[in-house]
């Protein structure tokens, strides 16, 4: 996630990006795990999820749950960098 001008990673930022991404989660995401990193530019946000040897799917349900939580990550002053 890259900081939008303006944004620093105030401290709490990255426990808040962390629970959005929860809040956000459902069961058919497999989403086990979440590790927010501070970068220069913003936040690198590893996901840890159940994909059971299917990477292209577990892509998908990632990029999915990421889109459902954008909007309000975005609240924060982050947005996705990477599709």
């Amino acid at each position: 996630m890259t900081a939008r001008s303006g944004t620093t990673c105030r401290r709490g930022t990255l426990a808040v990006v962390t629970d959005l991404i929860w809040a956000h989660a459902v069961p058919d995401d497999g989403l086990e795990h979440v590790k927010p990193r501070p970068t220069r530019d913003g936040i690198d946000v590893y996901l840890f999820v159940r994909a059971t040897g299917d990477d292209d799917l577990a892509v998908r349900r990632m990029r999915s749950l990421l889109d459902r939580a954008g909007p309000s990550i975005a609240a924060q002053g982050y947005v996705l960098a990477a599709r």
